[in-house]
């Protein structure tokens, strides 16, 4: 019979075993697809040092996972929301604390066999381990990701992580919350040895005999203070944070080892940090607030300070928004797009792309190395096929640099994408891609030519960002098969992937499509159609705005600086330049046709497109760019423009709110007309697709805190101020008559 504590200890998911004097503790918990941490399973694994420290047959501890592709995914999130007071996440923090620092002074050696994810308070608890070794396996990375969350470590992570690695290479992970690879995880000295997957139970049993028996010494001396983790790719909200620390600041070792050094360093620290985050993320703040006391006053003040910090961020309205957003993004990872949750997707083995362009390119890289199948580009010509394989060779080649793939892993990967001038090869694709230009007809020609060329169930998406799917779905023999995959440029970085149905697409085609965008490693929204779907929709009422600024006198530099300073991760005029004034040229039109004139665009325009400025791509739009970098405004550009060279100082708050609450309003007419499903895949797509504040939770969310009335009451000013542009959502006026907000049923 089991006794009281064998049962919480189960229940908890931890076992106990004794394999040749090594205590292994295994942690699996029941009925959840990965571990978490919990004040109730750092206890049960408390207990079970005590008993591994009483049993004289036990002379050191392995510390494992019992699930297949994970170790310990981070702290229960569900359960910080449970708590009511800063005080009481503070208590779970110290308790925390104490538990670790016991597994630090335990009597034995203790080491942690890693597979799988080891993020957050998973990585705290291990750091707190003697010896930590992790498989050389894709799926396990380690990471303190809780700024991500609008939090800080909240388990000793930032104490013990500068200590072992050094504050150079502890911030750049801290304050970004990214993830480390197994290799660069050696490299940093976070862990002290990568082994394959099937070693590693075996080894870590064996490392653990040495130290105990003297045979093995660990040294230490802050391995990664010269080496700056760099996890490749950043995508969503990390993408925010990349580059806060510059590396200048810590050449000289010196400098986190003297009083005056560390003062300059983290002075300077500070203000790169406020520049990146315009004080609008506090955790990142609070973060390298807590690492300097812990550098500077010992790490008993550093803990305290940790858990003071912690306490206090669980309850800001910025970590409310980003763990809301955090929720939105791991429920979406269980939906396969329709309204079967049964319904399974179908297997998809090979992809076609048509267009070799900077979209196509990019498409064939998501497809051919990410989602892993063969890929078969076609372009017009044989410089088109050239340059989506060539595309798909830079970022390969990037990955090689940054020493994430190595050039043999790299050269297999480009094999799985082949290019040509024809349709040979597409006779056994299972979906096609088509990313060529924003013509109707020419859409239509493809379809046709693709459909003679495939199987019965081949499914055609199509990467437009304006053009109706039911409109495209027209040209085929096989309207239920055609559907919307609006992927964001770079295809590669940009975290979104919209899906767009038409009321005939059928649902496993939505399902498989859906499959397939997650296999991409994208953040999948589904939305009904439209002209401009939901993405392009809410942007173009949000770039008109700019636009009219521009045409009333607003200084470029002035207006970017607005926006980005809401939160933004780029000005709207910088977004011009980037996405080509003659692209967005093209969409006004068909937006104007399909809205009327509250979404027709300025004419002011048209002076800058005419002159040759398309933006980034020629070197030369509303800013100068020089060998792909943007430079400063070209003076000459205002020639251009209503009011010439005599810029007028607008408010920059006011300039702000009215470009902002464009995109929010168009984005609740979007709900109201049945585009969305729901108003959290509008605040998903809108930040993941086009950089709307995170902290700010979405359009709906920032619509919620400020209130509709409120927002209601800003949009009928602007509306007798400016014009039927600012009219605002019926489904607003209907919810302040209600009384309700929009995550309120």
């Amino acid at each position: 019979m089991a006794t009281k504590q064998e049962a919480v200890e189960a229940k908890q998911g931890l076992s106990y075993d004794v394999t040749n004097g090594v205590a292994v503790i295994t942690v699996d918990q029941p009925g959840a697809p990965v571990n978490t941490l919990s004040p109730e399973v750092g206890t049960a694994f408390s207990d079970l040092l005590v008993q591994a420290e009483r049993d004289p047959e036990v002379k050191a501890v392995v510390f494992i996972s019992g699930k297949k592709d994970n170790f310990v995914a981070g702290a229960n999130i569900d359960f910080l929301q449970t708590l009511k007071t800063p005080a009481d996440v503070e208590a779970i923090s110290r308790g925390a604390h104490e538990q670790f620092d016991r597994l630090e002074s335990f009597s034995k050696p203790v080491v942690a066999a890693i597979h799988g994810a080891c993020l957050g308070g998973g990585l705290e608890w291990v750091l707190a381990c003697h010896y930590r070794i992790v498989t050389d396996s894709p799926k396990s990375v380690v990471g303190l990701p809780e700024t991500q969350l609008g939090l800080i470590p909240g388990a000793g992570g930032t104490q013990r992580l500068p200590a072992l690695i050094g504050a150079e290479a502890a911030l750049d992970l801290i304050l970004t919350g990214k993830n480390v690879k197994p290799s660069k995880a050696k490299k940093l000295g976070i862990v002290d040895e990568v082994v394959p997957v099937p070693m590693l139970k075996d080894i870590a049993l064996k490392r653990a005999v040495e130290l105990a028996a003297g045979t093995l010494k660990v040294e230490r001396s802050h391995q990664g203070f010269k080496a700056v983790a760099q996890s490749g790719k950043k995508k969503g909200i990390a993408g925010i944070f990349q580059g806060l620390i510059n590396k200048d600041l810590w050449k000289e070792a010196a400098l986190e080892d003297n009083p005056l050094g560390r003062k300059v360093m983290f002075d300077q620290a500070k203000k790169q940090l406020l520049k990146k985050t315009r004080g609008k993320y506090p955790a990142q703040e609070k973060a390298l607030q807590v690492i300097r006391v812990g550098l500077e006053s010992g790490r008993k003040a550093g803990l305290d300070a940790e858990a003071k910090a912690f306490g206090e961020l669980v309850f800001t309205d910025v970590s409310r928004r980003l763990v809301e957003i955090f929720f939105a993004t791991t429920a979406l990872k269980k939906e396969n797009g329709t309204a079967n949750p049964n319904l399974k997707p179908r297997e998809v083995k090979k992809v076609g792309v048509l267009g070799g362009g900077l979209m196509g390119g990019g498409i064939a890289y998501v497809a051919g190395v990410l989602q892993g199948v063969p890929v078969r580009v076609k372009d017009r010509d044989d410089a088109g096929a050239g340059r989506a394989l060539k595309q798909v060779q830079t970022v390969l080649d990037e990955r090689v640099k940054r020493r994430s793939l190595t050039r043999l892993e790299s050269n297999a990967k480009l094999s799985n994408i082949t290019a040509g001038t024809d349709y040979s090869g597409f006779k056994s694709v299972d979906l096609v891609i088509e990313a060529v230009f924003e013509d109707l007809k020419l859409k239509h020609q493809v379809i046709a030519e693709v459909e003679a060329v495939t199987g019965e169930n081949t499914i055609f998406a199509s990467n437009t960002s304006s053009l109706p799917i039911g409109e495209l779905a027209k040209g085929s023999k096989r309207p239920s098969q055609v559907i919307g995959m609006h992927y964001f440029s770079p295809v590669h970085k940009m975290p979104l992937l919209e899906i767009i149905t038409h009321p005939g697409t059928a649902e496993w085609v939505t399902a498989t499509c859906v499959d397939v965008g997650k296999k991409q490693g994208k953040t999948v929204i589904v939305v009904n159609d439209g002209p401009g779907f939901y993405t392009s929709r809410i942007l173009a009422p949000y770039m008109n705005e700019a636009a009219y600024l521009l045409a009333e006198g607003a200084d470029i530099v002035q207006l970017d600086k607005a926006l980005v300073d809401f939160g933004f991760p780029v000005g709207p005029i910088t977004l011009l330049d980037e996405v080509g004034i003659d692209v967005a040229q093209k969409v006004g039109p068909i937006m104007e046709a399909a809205f009327g004139k509250r979404m027709a665009a300025p004419k002011a325009l048209e002076g800058v497109v005419s002159d040759g400025r398309l933006g980034r791509k020629t070197n030369k739009g509303f800013y100068l760019y020089e060998n792909g970098k943007k430079k400063e405004v070209d003076p000459q550009v205002y020639l251009l423009l209503p009011h010439g060279k005599d810029r007028k100082s607008l408010e920059a708050s006011e300039m702000a709110e009215r470009v902002a609450l464009q995109m929010v309003n168009e984005a609740i007419r979007c709900l109201g007309e049945g585009i969305l499903r729901n108003a959290r895949d509008g605040d998903v797509g809108a930040i993941f697709g086009l950089g709307f504040p995170p902290f700010l939770g979405g359009p709906f969310r920032y619509a919620d805190a400020l209130g509709p009335a409120n927002l209601l009451r800003k949009l009928e000013h602007y509306q007798d101020k400016y014009g039927e542009r600012f009219t605002p959502a019926p489904l607003l006026v209907e919810k302040v008559r209600a009384g309700k907000g929009f995550y309120e049923s």
